[in-house]
């Protein structure tokens, strides 16, 4: 890890930049087009465990540096030279940045622009938000290489689009281009070319007017409550309601309301 200026760099692929209360985790592998290695799964797995545990961060936008393509999943050049227990070694480290951005505490949103396949595409389904440019190209396509989905695709997907859904993309392997990932909901907003950055750290700074402790326990409670039936759901809700419902924010909120101005978030 090394500070340089506002941009703090995890190893020599990923960098973390502040915007304010957002946190911009860039993927930076631009030779290999963002290609995940092991050692950038490394990386991304330190810089997510860094973010999340700084309480000054509401958001972290997953982004990449590279022209044409957000990532296009697994190094399989490194992959083509190992053997079979390298492969085994190697398991724990890629699971490690695909669960280290899925388990992340905030919002996270991720801009999309060109390729968006495999692994690439598994780290922007582990965000909660999905902004894509119409130059992106999305899909999994690991079963046309003997493999599947590793990153949580099987178990995200279905989450997104439906079990049957999922399974024609997964099952075909095929890539999705922009207009028709959104209209399936692969992709949550399509906006112009080039502006997918810009317009998930705008999308970024509004989450991020939010209060940082109802934030936190609202995306707790949407993730704890997936897949349960209504009533078991409904406890999930009541929980994270009763974590914030003494908070220091939870005061703030409502003073704020009454006395008509913008809050001054405390984060507790």
């Amino acid at each position: 890890m090394a500070e340089q200026g506002d941009e703090r760099r995890f190893g020599e692929f990923v960098a973390v930049r502040r915007h304010e209360y957002v946190a911009e985790l860039a993927l930076d592998r631009p030779k290999a087009m963002n290609a995940v290695s092991t050692d950038m799964a490394r990386s991304i797995a330190a810089a997510c465990e860094a973010l999340a545990a700084d309480r000054d961060v509401r958001v972290v936008v997953l982004t990449s540096t590279h022209e044409r393509a957000f990532c296009v999943g697994a190094d399989l050049k490194e992959r083509n030279s190992f053997t079979d227990a390298d492969l085994v070694r190697q398991r724990p480290v890629a699971r490690a940045a695909y669960t280290g951005v899925l388990e992340l505490p905030m919002p996270t949103v991720a801009a999309v622009h060109g390729f968006a396949l495999g692994g690439g595409f598994e780290l922007a389904l582990s965000c909660d938000l999905i902004v894509a440019d119409r130059t992106a190209v999305v899909g999994l396509p690991e079963v046309s290489v003997g493999v599947i989905p590793g990153g949580g695709g099987t178990q995200l997907l279905p989450r997104r689009v439906g079990a049957a859904r999922a399974a024609e993309l997964i099952f075909s392997a095929r890539r999705l281009e922009a207009a028709e990932a959104r209209e399936l909901g692969l992709v949550d907003e399509l906006v112009a070319e080039g502006e997918d950055r810009a317009e998930a750290l705008a999308l970024g700074a509004r989450i991020a007017a939010n209060s940082p402790v109802g934030l936190r326990a609202a995306k707790r409670a949407l993730r704890l409550g997936q897949g349960l039936d209504l009533r078991a759901g409904l406890e999930v809700e009541d929980a994270a309601w009763r974590s914030v419902a003494f908070s220091g924010d939870r005061a703030e909120g409502v003073a704020a309301f009454n006395e008509k101005r913008a809050p001054r978030w405390p984060g507790e």
